[in-house]
């Protein structure tokens, strides 16, 4: 998400079909690309994209089992959000994940998997809460204010529910813009050899 915080459009959230995963998939690969995290552990440009297409989607369809993947009505931004309590990867995706790193990356699987290890090992597990897995908006359609939009929407789905919510930014320049909705920073971890280090925040309910 690059959208200027001044710049919050109020969007239409919805909850994604599972014929619109194909959709969600293509727009959270596509955001992701050229993340910081994100393309550290997937460091071949040409491979990239397809190889965010599959794991995304895995996290995508759990999200969509919990009806937590939330659009924008044209797509062009996505959040899955995991509810309190609640995997981020169903048990069947968790043993999934391991044979398709292996698959797609060979020996470069053990980057990706120590990463996903130190995200769920920082994790806050003290109080339920909304967890933000991914939230991306269709490179095409940045600085509309859409990402933030439809997070600020979603956010207020959360709130009438009292919960709090979680979050890691894995690129600074988004941080300031998660602020901006009420969340703060609660921590920091590094990941391996030379990784980027990953934000955690943290937002009480309003």
């Amino acid at each position: 998400m690059t959208e200027p915080p001044s710049r919050r459009t109020p969007v239409e959230a919805r909850v994604a079909t599972r014929a619109e995963i194909p959709a969600a998939v293509e727009v959270l690969a596509r955001a992701f690309y050229a993340d910081p995290v994100w393309s550290w552990a997937f460091p071949d440009p040409e491979r990239r994209l397809g190889q965010h297409r599959a794991v995304w989607e895995l996290v995508a369809k759990a999200a969509l089992s919990y009806e937590s993947a939330w659009l924008t009505g044209d797509c062009a931004a996505v959040a899955l959000w995991i509810p309190p309590e609640k995997p981020e990867l169903r048990p069947e995706d968790e043993a999934r994940l391991e044979g398709l790193l292996a698959e797609l990356l060979g020996n470069g699987a053990d980057r990706v998997l120590e990463t996903f290890e130190r995200f769920e090992a920082a994790h806050p597990a003290a109080e339920p809460h909304y967890y933000l897995s991914l939230l991306a908006t269709d490179p095409d359609q940045r600085g509309r204010g859409l990402g933030i939009g439809l997070l600020a929407t979603t956010l207020e789905q959360i709130d009438a529910e009292g919960a709090p919510a979680f979050l890691e930014s894995s690129n600074p320049i988004n941080t300031p813009r998660y602020e901006k909705l009420g969340f703060v920073r609660c921590g920091e971890f590094e990941l391996a050899e030379d990784g980027p280090s990953v934000t955690q925040m943290w937002r009480e309910s309003r």
